[in-house]
Parts: structure tokens; C-alpha cells; sequence
């Protein structure tokens, strides 16, 4: 038992960890890097060229945008590759969350279907690679930390600003409580909501009769009140 305890904790590490044999350089912050098999992160730079893109075995392509940088970040391409543009606003207001389960369906799918995805922003750093932490998150069941690592030990130049890295952090409870659901025995899932309707129907009743209970009590006291 502990030795199976220890071979996970070490592919735990070494998910997390990946290769050791990549030395970042600098001008590597123009590439993309593969963060998991078939997903590709990195800047609008990485877009730019067919040649390099179908190399890398590149299927389909998650374009995420500032609204104001649409004239230049745009999606080169569409009759080589298919395409999720989302307009977004790089800033610590935006809200990701919202916008993630579009991304994840659609990685989710190309994935499923044997296609490599590249996820791009303008460059790489903060808004695109936010997403892809909540991606990694949620299918390798990390924790916010872990898939943050994850992301960093194979992008190291992402650095999502504040108001992502709490939503962040937000997002890895709502998917622990949606996978708790999805595990949930169906059975005993209908057993507890058919036991509270019919909680709610009996105090629906009840109610009714306290209303004409009341309603009648009302009327005698008023009767009696009338005759004397």
C-alpha cells in the first residue's frame, strides 16, 4: 500500500515538475510550449506562421483578445484551422470564470478528438495562460497551486495578474464541488430530491391548513363578536 502511495506521489511530482531538461531562454517567451499533450500556450507571435503551426500538428486554435487589439489578434488561418475567439479584457475586473466553459469545451473536444490546441493571448503572460491554469486544474484534479506550477515549469514567463490569480484560486473550488456532484450516486441523488419535495408538499399542505384554520377561527370570532 505505501509503495503505490509513493509511485503516485512521485507521478504527482513529476506532472507538476516536467521535463528537467528544458533550459528557459528568453527569446523562448515568443514561442508557444507544450503545457500538456496536445495543449500548446504561448503569445499571438506563435499564431503568425502556417508553416510553424501545422509542424507542431496544430488543429485548433483558442484566440483570447483584448477588444481593442482585435484589428492585429484575429485568427489568421480559419480555413486551416478551427477556431474559439474570445474577446476579453486584460484586466483585474474581468471576469474569467465566466467565460472559461466555452474555452474548456472546446479544448475538451479537440482534445478528445486527437487534435493539438494552441492557447494564445497578445503575449503569453497573463490573460490566455489563466485560462489554461484553470483547464490543467480542473482535468488533472490539482489543486489552484499545483496547476499554476504545472503551468509556470513549462511557460515560466506567465504571470496572471491579481485578478485572475484569485479567480484562480476560486475556480478550484467550484470544480471540486462539480466533480463531487458528477460522483454522486444518481439513485441517491433522486432519493434525497424526491424526500424533499415531498417536505416541501407536506408544508405546502400544512400551510393551506393553518391559512383556512386561521381563516375560519377568523370568521367564528367574528360570528360570536357580531352576536353579542
Amino acid at each position: 500500500m505505501s509503495t503505490l502511495s509513493d509511485a503516485q506521489t512521485d507521478e504527482h511530482i513529476n506532472l507538476i515538475q516536467g521535463s528537467a531538461d528544458v533550459e528557459w531562454r528568453y527569446e523562448m517567451r515568443r514561442e508557444c510550449q507544450e503545457i500538456l499533450p496536445g495543449l500548446l500556450l504561448g503569445p499571438f507571435q506563435a499564431s503568425k506562421s502556417l508553416d510553424v503551426l501545422q509542424s507542431l500538428g496544430v488543429t485548433h486554435i483558442v484566440c483570447i483578445r483584448d477588444k481593442r487589439e482585435a484589428f492585429s489578434v484575429r485568427a489568421r488561418f480559419p480555413d486551416h484551422f478551427r477556431y474559439l475567439v474570445l474577446d476579453v479584457e486584460d484586466n483585474e475586473d474581468q471576469n474569467v470564470i465566466r467565460l472559461f466553459p466555452e474555452a474548456d469545451a472546446f479544448i475538451t473536444q479537440a482534445l478528445s478528438a486527437g487534435g493539438k490546441v494552441l492557447v494564445h493571448c497578445n503575449g503569453g503572460i497573463s490573460l490566455s495562460p489563466a485560462f489554461v491554469v484553470m483547464f490543467v486544474m480542473r482535468h488533472c484534479h490539482l489543486s489552484w497551486e499545483d496547476a499554476l506550477h504545472l503551468v509556470q515549469n513549462r511557460r515560466y514567463c506567465i504571470s496572471p495578474n491579481g485578478g485572475f490569480l484569485t479567480q484562480i484560486k476560486e475556480y478550484e473550488s467550484i470544480y471540486k464541488a462539480s466533480v463531487a456532484v458528477a460522483s454522486f450516486p444518481q439513485g441517491q441523488m433522486q432519493r434525497i430530491v424526491s424526500r424533499r419535495k415531498r417536505d416541501d408538499d407536506d408544508d405546502d399542505e400544512t400551510g393551506v391548513e393553518d391559512r383556512k384554520r386561521a381563516l375560519v377561527d377568523g370568521d367564528r370570532d367574528d360570528a360570536m363578536a357580531m352576536d353579542s
